[in-house]
């Protein structure tokens, strides 16, 4: 089968298959199979698959038509510009979740070596994107998901910047692990029964699961039925990570220190109220591209 008629009969496959933008998706996987760019399938219409080629773009295209995200196929997501690892273990990383990236850079702008943290770091999207524009930064990146953090070393690996962020097992900011290195007050012992988590923070940064239950009916079936459920999903409203990120955060950061967070299109009204007036100031709320409000940024009074 030639290259062109391979892709026109996987947009058609996928059209069928109700996978939203076919085209996309049919060049995005044969791509993946040739380990060609875009540029090649275009070059190259009338390039005869071979048979090899042909059983394995059937094989991916079958995964695709079941709502396997075309980025757990490929093990690959571009965020930032940067080449990201992907896997069922991580929310796969999206475009919006850049103006979050973009709201820290521009509050860090001028500060000598920031110290922050990204928590819920996931595939570590986030904190190596800032890793990456703020060389001189102490990035610290948690998760409660011990394979999650897993995917992101090997992500900090391979964009060459695992010597500049320390990743730690955390329940918000509160280790898992005892034994876990973290940043410390200065009276810590080690008789202590637990250590004292991160202080004298710059920033804490976060895009949190932040889907409530009762909005499980507007998620994406995609979303429902591949993506982590602890990266989407946060109790009934959403809120049963931002609160408790919240309080540990004005603990974490320093006077001055922000706190930096994504969040849902309905959820604006509620986070803001849980910024209270006598804790938080200079309170501002994101939009992304499309007006929602998409990331909301205090500094800690």
């Amino acid at each position: 089968m030639r290259l062109k008629q391979a892709l026109a009969s996987a947009v058609e496959r996928l059209d069928n298959s109700d996978v939203g933008s076919p085209r996309v998706n049919a060049e995005v996987l044969l791509m993946f199979v040739l380990g060609a760019d875009r540029a090649y399938l275009y070059a190259h219409p009338e390039r005869a698959l071979t048979a090899e080629e042909e059983t394995r773009y059937d094989e991916v295209l079958a995964q695709r038509a079941t709502g396997v995200p075309s980025q757990y196929i490929t093990g690959h997501q571009e965020f930032w510009g940067l080449d990201f690892v992907v896997s069922p273990a991580v929310l796969i990383p999206r475009p919006e979740t850049e103006h979050l990236v973009e709201a820290v850079l521009d509050l860090a702008r001028g500060l000598a070596r920031p110290k922050l943290v990204d928590v819920g770091t996931g595939s570590g999207c986030v904190a190596l994107a800032l890793a990456h524009e703020l060389k001189d930064a102490e990035v610290y990146a948690v998760d409660l998901s011990a394979d999650a953090l897993e995917v992101a070393r090997a992500n900090a690996a391979r964009l060459q910047l695992e010597s500049r962020v320390t990743f730690l097992q955390c329940n918000v900011l509160k280790p898992v692990n005892l034994n876990s290195p973290v940043i410390l007050s200065e009276d810590f012992s080690p008789s202590r029964r637990t250590p004292i988590a991160f202080h004298n923070l710059d920033f804490v940064v976060s895009n949190p699961p932040y889907v409530g239950f009762s909005e499980a009916d507007k998620v994406q079936r995609s979303v429902l039925k591949f993506e982590p459920r602890m990266a989407v999903f946060s109790g009934e409203n959403g809120l049963d990570v931002i609160a408790p990120l919240i309080e540990q955060a004005h603990q974490a950061l320093q006077t001055g220190g922000w706190l930096a967070l994504e969040m849902g299109y309905s959820m604006r009204d509620a986070v803001v109220d849980l910024l209270g007036p006598t804790m938080w100031e200079d309170i501002r709320v994101v939009p992304d591209l499309q007006g929602i409000p998409r990331v909301v940024a205090a500094r800690r009074a």
